[in-house]
């Protein structure tokens, strides 16, 4: 396994492949851009968002960053162009936004960076949503997941991924009172069901960065929470 794993790295590493991440502030993308930067499978990275990163560590420098205005999106077109691979991993919670703003982020916000992606050459697609996710669910967090997750699938990437993480085992900067809740409620129940409530955020990572590297005949992919407890647990990447 770690042989053929690291076979088809160094082959992407000879295919000079770019990617970009959205979300790169947040959580989730902070630690995807670590794993990308760690292993090195891509010539050319680069991270789109509202705000310039600061970056100290030396391994970041060549890291591009597009600053761009979320609401005028199509004025920034230029900066979804060229990529290879896009990894999504934008969003908001309705606590902090409110139901509109939340919608405006993990909907609006979401659908039209994908369809920038499309229209500049992203040939693969990768969508953090949720477990659950669901376009008929009553709750408004998971009708929002399922309808952007539906709409994407429209744009007919070569490939889509959409990963579906249950609760996110990680110590966030943003304080999230229902978050930290659930994690502490479910650090018992993840030792007897390790698969069924919860994952490691580092785990999605390395699942999100170990999928991109394998082949696949299918055009869409939906990674369940056990999928990507799999996945992410697989050989680690070795750097080269």
């Amino acid at each position: 396994m770690a042989e053929d794993t690291e076979k088809l790295c160094e082959g992407l590493r000879k295919e000079n492949k770019s990617c970009f991440i959205l979300g790169a502030s947040g959580e989730t993308g902070k630690e995807l851009l670590k794993e990308i930067i760690k292993n090195r499978i891509f010539s050319k990275v680069t991270i789109i968002g509202r705000r310039k990163l600061t970056f100290e560590d030396e391994a970041y420098k060549d890291v591009i960053q597009e600053v761009v205005d979320f609401e005028k999106l199509d004025e920034y077109s230029s900066a979804f162009q060229g990529h290879d691979v896009g990894f999504c991993c934008l969003g908001t919670t309705k606590a902090k936004s409110g139901e509109a703003g939340f919608i405006r982020v993990d909907r609006d916000y979401v659908l039209k960076s994908a369809q920038l992606a499309k229209a500049g050459g992203c040939t693969h697609f990768n969508l953090e949503s949720s477990k659950g996710a669901n376009k008929c669910s009553s709750f408004l967090y998971l009708r929002v997941k399922g309808e952007v997750e539906a709409a994407i699938e429209q744009l007919d990437f070569d490939r889509y991924t959409i990963f579906r993480p249950a609760v996110l085992m990680c110590d966030r900067e943003e304080y999230r009172l229902a978050e930290r809740i659930f994690q502490k409620v479910l650090i018992p129940i993840s030792y007897t069901f390790p698969t069924a409530f919860s994952v490691p955020l580092t785990t999605v990572v390395r699942a999100m960065v170990n999928n991109a590297v394998l082949n696949s005949d299918k055009k869409v992919e939906i990674l369940e929470n056990k999928a990507i407890h799999a996945l992410g647990a697989a050989q680690e990447i070795t750097k080269k």
